[in-house]
């Protein structure tokens, strides 16, 4: 394993030309990224055996400098710093209560190269198919006209293209999970009337959706995390680009 994991290479990769590494005087990408994995272990907390709950909302306050190279790349450097805190999560066990969102804003009273983070658990109540669910960062160059609904399963994605998508342990399930917890058709997603749905199949186990049993269905918004047996699943709704080269 190298110096940088998967995440952290595509945030060096998108700000290269904005953040110069090895610079003094300047906030780095990768310090976002170890301070918003430092501030989710901070700001944890039990709620009940075998569960943390953890923050999924930042404000990350910046020097003048520093907020303006942030805001000239937001968009794509927001996105990857959501992956860092998702995978931070999903590898830590942590509980989040809704989607994860993080933006940027300008602190006069901070000198350039450092940074403060203000945290919050909120548990959003709009509609899962929502875009304002993505994260928000400081001027966005363009809206996105459709998204799509994704699964991130042990580190693979698996687009949802159709109504009705069963996972299990079955080989004759839509995506197969291997996992002894997990029963043959354990959980469907459902997707309709602009929303998607899990439904759990009368799996042993059960299925949760963000540390809740799921007891006829729920519906998914934007970062909520899936557990069915020993397997973490983070259901995503992600930008597809309008046009192009």
């Amino acid at each position: 394993m190298g110096l940088l994991d998967n995440v952290e290479r595509g945030i060096e990769r998108v700000v290269r030309s904005a953040f110069s590494t090895g610079s003094s005087g300047r906030v780095e990408p990768l310090e976002l990224a170890t301070a918003l994995r430092r501030e989710l272990d901070e700001r944890s907390y039990t709620i009940s055996q075998g569960r943390a709950l953890a923050p999924n909302v930042f404000t990350i306050r910046l020097a003048d400098s520093d907020f303006a190279r942030a805001q000239d790349w937001g968009a794509p450097l927001a996105e990857e710093l959501c992956d860092v805190i998702i995978k931070h999560a999903r590898s830590q066990s942590y509980t989040l209560q809704g989607p994860v969102r993080v933006s940027f804003t300008r602190d006069s009273s901070l000198r350039g190269g450092s940074m403060e983070i203000d945290s919050s658990s909120e548990k959003s109540t709009r509609a899962a198919a929502a875009p304002q669910h993505r994260p928000s960062p400081p001027a966005p160059r363009q809206s996105p006209t459709r998204m799509q609904p994704v699964l991130d399963i042990n580190g693979q994605r698996y687009s949802i293209n159709a109504s009705s998508v069963v996972l299990g342990r079955s080989s004759e399930a839509d995506i197969m999970v291997d996992d002894t917890g997990v029963s043959r058709r354990h959980l469907e997603i459902r997707a309709g009337g602009g929303t998607i749905r899990a439904v759990d199949l009368g799996s042993t186990n059960g299925s949760y959706v963000n540390g809740q049993r799921i007891r006829s269905e729920v519906r998914l918004e934007d970062g909520a995390v899936i557990t069915m047996g020993r397997t973490r699943i983070t259901f995503r709704l992600l930008p597809v680009p309008t046009g192009g080269n």
